[in-house]
């Protein structure tokens, strides 16, 4: 079988998005405990902001690369780090971890959009949680801002919420589903209207995260999640 290889080159412009990671991992931080696994960690640049925020939550961390270079880089970037709490780094995908896992976290960071068969994906992760364990998905919102970008970086689709929760196989139970970023959106519907570029540049990234992340702090609020430009979906499995 080749090797996986990964076809996006934007990993490096979007590191510069500080606000944003701080933002959606200020999100998601009540649903990470114990045993986490990343799938699709790529070079760290999320680990590295989600392990900050969270350090004293979790007993166990897995990053998951399929991306034999990714994964180079993502424990160097580790190793800068200095974690204080053990990593485990497995290069392969979901399919090549032990069912008997038990994690008590699994997190999809931009990740599922590129995955083909997502239900399937879904499936597999949720054999993967341990009783009471959560599944994070945080993926880009809206079959309409589909873009050049989105087939640049291997994109198979955008999720609504609706379509993000019909995923929801047996055994799990949505309790968080919504939009965030909606000053983002209107980013995102001028480029599909007007700019169409296949990149960001690092300062169209910079202006985003400096101006218009902080407005959709506040204006998510206001719009209790109804709008953005990413979706963010959280279930629960359940006890039985």
């Amino acid at each position: 079988m080749k090797p996986y290889k990964y076809q996006g080159a934007e990993l490096d412009v979007f590191s510069l998005a500080v606000n944003w990671k701080q933002y959606w991992a200020n999100l998601i931080l009540p649903y990470i405990k114990g045993h986490v696994l990343e799938v699709g960690a790529g070079t760290g640049n999320n680990t590295d902001v989600i392990q900050t925020l969270c350090r004293d939550r979790f007993s166990n961390w897995t990053c998951l690369e399929p991306d034999h270079d990714q994964m180079d880089r993502l424990k160097q970037t580790m190793i800068e780090g200095q974690p204080s709490t053990p990593i485990d780094f497995f290069q392969g995908t979901i399919t090549d971890l032990p069912v008997s896992s038990g994690y008590d976290t699994v997190l999809y960071i931009d990740v599922l959009e590129h995955i083909a068969d997502d239900r399937s994906e879904i499936e597999k992760a949720t054999a993967l949680l341990s009783a009471n364990g959560c599944l994070v998905v945080l993926s880009p919102a809206h079959g309409f801002l589909y873009t050049a970008f989105d087939r640049e970086i291997g994109h198979f689709r955008r999720y609504t919420v609706s379509a993000l929760k019909r995923l929801t196989p047996p055994g799990l139970t949505p309790v968080l589903a919504r939009y965030i970023d909606s000053a983002g959106l209107l980013v995102s519907l001028a480029n599909r209207l007007l700019l169409r570029q296949s990149l960001p540049t690092a300062r169209q990234i910079r202006i985003w995260d400096g101006i218009f992340v902080p407005v959709s702090r506040w204006l998510d609020a206001m719009t209790i999640g109804k709008l953005g430009k990413s979706v963010l979906v959280v279930w629960q499995k359940t006890c039985l």
